[in-house]
């Protein structure tokens, strides 16, 4: 079993540098899903020749962080297979074949299904991007002076889908600001440009927005649909965000 064991602790660790790479990303001032797909991709060893290749080649600080991802795909790769050999061959009869693989594919679903929690992906973003901006030098200094960028905070683009929280609601009715989100600009489906939205600017399918705020904020935005779960998640945030404040009102004040 210490092998199945293995195996397990093998794919949430892959899993775990996936998110680590996206956030990573992010830090550099790359949109979430673009970040996400090209993290997914470098791990799976997967290439696309795209313009959004050309700018992780491009970029010094990208291209570790993609090359961190892709020695960890391949690591995690032949680990995963020589722990399922392991696992086959010390097992006696066929029913120990049988539960060691029902208790891999079990654990495997397991910590997909926790990866997949909205509330577990919030918790471990945070995590992630504290971690990356605390203990490494990954944003550039112009980048980070020009924006003003400090701890688990970002500059990203988010590209609104057909089913999503935010297409079809005006700024004001969205109410980012109560999640610590700025709306920078909006680009247009059709090529215009709103600069400096007002709160009565329409979001459509298609635009695509310029955001500032936390990036666990940031990367549930990308991710809320437009159903009641969207507009839970959208309090949650509002909730979350009132206590960020309150505590540095408590620290403004000294208390």
């Amino acid at each position: 079993m210490i092998a199945v064991a293995s195996l397990i602790l093998i794919v949430l660790v892959i899993m775990l540098a996936a998110r680590i790479g996206a956030v990573a990303l992010v830090a550099t001032g790359l949109p979430v899903e673009v970040a996400r797909f090209q993290a997914r991709s470098a791990l799976t060893g997967v290439g696309y020749t795209t313009s959004e290749s050309e700018t992780i080649v491009g970029h010094p600080v990208r291209r570790r962080i993609i090359m961190a991802i892709m020695l960890i795909g391949n690591a995690g790769l032949v680990s995963i297979i020589a722990s399922v050999i392991l696992s086959l061959v010390s097992a006696g009869e066929t029913s120990d074949v049988l539960v060691r693989l029902v208790t891999a594919i079990g654990g495997i679903v397991f910590v997909g299904l926790i990866a997949r929690s909205k509330r577990f992906e919030r918790a471990i973003s945070t995590i992630i991007a504290r971690f990356v901006n605390r203990f490494t030098d990954l944003e550039l200094r112009d980048y980070h002076h020009l924006m003003q960028l400090s701890r688990d905070y970002a500059v990203s683009e988010l590209f609104v889908h057909e089913g999503e929280w935010m297409a079809g609601r005006s700024l004001q009715e969205l109410e980012l600001p109560d999640e610590g989100v700025l709306v920078l600009a909006v680009q247009r489906v059709d090529g215009g440009f709103v600069g400096a939205p007002r709160g009565a600017t329409v979001v459509h399918v298609g635009d695509t927005l310029v955001l500032y705020g936390r990036t666990s904020v940031l990367t549930g935005l990308a991710e809320r649909p437009a159903t009641t779960a969207g507009d839970k998640a959208h309090e949650e945030a509002k909730a979350e965000q009132s206590e960020i404040m309150e505590e540095q009102r408590h620290e403004g004040s000294g208390a």
